[in-house]
């Protein structure tokens, strides 16, 4: 089991005295389960585990009146336990099978005997229907894939490496060379492999790269049978979404064009499919802005956006075809510029953060804009060696230069600043 940032978001759900049900939410197969499970050991002297799509009977004991003395007795009858006040958490994965579990957590939380965590695939939670939902009585946790700290983590480095380059991006100096490359390599490693959990664990444990695609293959023929099962009407257009993300990302706009997937291809038909997918967690939209200036929604044109997807390492499983090792290897041209944008959008949409991109009469574009305090702070990527070349972010700097915050350029390199922009290395994203 890896250490997760999540932990700490649970230990200060756990320390809250007007704690809710914590609902780990996200994508199948992000490490939500091992999470709770290794939170529980740390923290409780009982733990019940109760997997509704393990353990299809225990949804008998929501039947009925949803009384939580029922409930739990029916629970204890069935060998679930101990059950000790003050001194357990009860844990409900698979929720989205067992909606009317989801309904009595109001009940349970305000009996306020145990802790209780819910988790489930966004799949299925965002699109299963519940009775009523407890409002009021969750707090949301969204559960990523490892980020790139958290794959060094993985890998053993040593906590003084990761705090020398914190300090190295907090004030803007570079990395000494020889830890650069070191990380650099470390980077374009996890660009391949990603932070699936189970993926990770393939690539450092087994130290067999055909093992890491196999896995990475599993995990999305998954998805593809989660989308089977719960997108109803959707499914067949959902999983033409899906499948289309990573060669879309490698065109050299990267822009998602419906018309790419059949001809005459209509919103009206891809509209619900698309958000379906992005719902579910599978993949993140950028939505186009023509107009400088806050707010983004104002004026965003969501008829013309980009998709990435949730996990960069299922991205390279997709897109590259068995080239995975020359990406490591630093062989590789316009595909890597794919594999890097959609990192970069995965580490801005797991600090929360709306993605936009900037197009000025398709002449002048920006890979990410982002509001921040008033301003706006501009994100450009660069995977090749040209990465101080940048005509789209200099327009921008020159006509809007009051309206700007940071501009910041994440490319091949070390850290440097000149006048009026950071270049960081891309590994760097991850303390952005």
């Amino acid at each position: 089991m890896y250490q997760r940032k999540v932990i700490q978001q649970l230990n200060l759900w756990k320390n809250n005295p007007k704690k809710r049900a914590a609902l780990l939410s996200g994508a199948r197969q992000v490490g939500k389960t091992t999470s709770v499970r290794m939170f529980a050991k740390e923290n409780y002297t009982h733990f019940i585990e109760i997997n509704f799509l393990r353990n299809p009977d225990a949804k008998n004991a929501f039947e009925g009146t949803l009384d939580t003395r029922s409930i739990i007795l029916s629970l204890s009858a069935m060998g679930f336990g101990p059950f000790v006040e003050g001194k357990t958490l009860i844990f409900f994965d698979e929720i989205q099978e067992c909606p009317k579990a989801r309904t009595a957590i109001k009940f349970l939380v305000e009996e306020a005997k145990y802790d209780y965590i819910e988790s489930g695939s966004l799949l299925g939670i965002n699109y299963k229907d519940i009775p009523s939902y407890p409002v009021g009585f969750e707090e949301e946790i969204m559960v990523y894939p490892l980020d790139f700290e958290e794959f060094l983590w993985a890998k053993g480095i040593n906590g003084e490496i990761l705090e020398l380059l914190r300090n190295c991006y907090n004030n803007i100096k570079p990395v000494p060379q020889v830890i650069h490359d070191q990380i650099s390599r470390y980077w374009r490693e996890y660009l391949v492999v990603g932070g699936m959990p189970d993926v990770v664990r393939a690539f450092l444990e087994q130290n067999d790269f055909r093992q890491v695609v196999k896995t990475q293959r599993s995990i999305l023929t998954t998805y593809k049978a989660d989308i089977a099962k719960y997108a109803g009407n959707y499914r067949s257009s959902a999983r033409q979404v899906l499948d289309a993300i990573p060669a879309e990302l490698g065109k050299q706009d990267k822009r998602f064009v419906l018309a790419n997937l059949e001809k005459g291809a209509s919103r009206r038909k891809y509209d619900n499919p698309t958000q379906w997918i992005v719902d579910a967690g599978l993949a993140y939209y950028s939505f186009n802005t023509k107009a400088f200036e806050l707010p983004f929604e104002a004026t965003e044109n969501r008829s013309l956006y980009k998709l990435y997807l949730v996990d960069t390492g299922l991205m390279s499983s997709m897109l590259l075809h068995n080239i995975q090792m020359q990406v490591m290897n630093g062989d590789i041209g316009v595909n890597e510029g794919a594999l890097t944008e959609n990192q970069i959008a995965c580490v801005l949409a797991s600090k929360g953060l709306p993605l936009h991109y900037y197009d000025h009469k398709s002449r002048q574009e920006l890979d990410f804009v982002l509001a921040n305090n008033g301003k706006i702070d501009i994100v450009e990527v660069k995977s090749g060696s040209n990465y101080r070349k940048h005509a789209s972010l200099d327009a921008a700097i020159e006509r809007y230069a009051d309206r700007i915050g940071r501009s910041i350029v994440f490319g091949p390199c070390n850290v440097e600043r000149n006048e009026n922009v950071t270049y960081l290395p891309l590994y760097m994203s991850v303390f952005f």
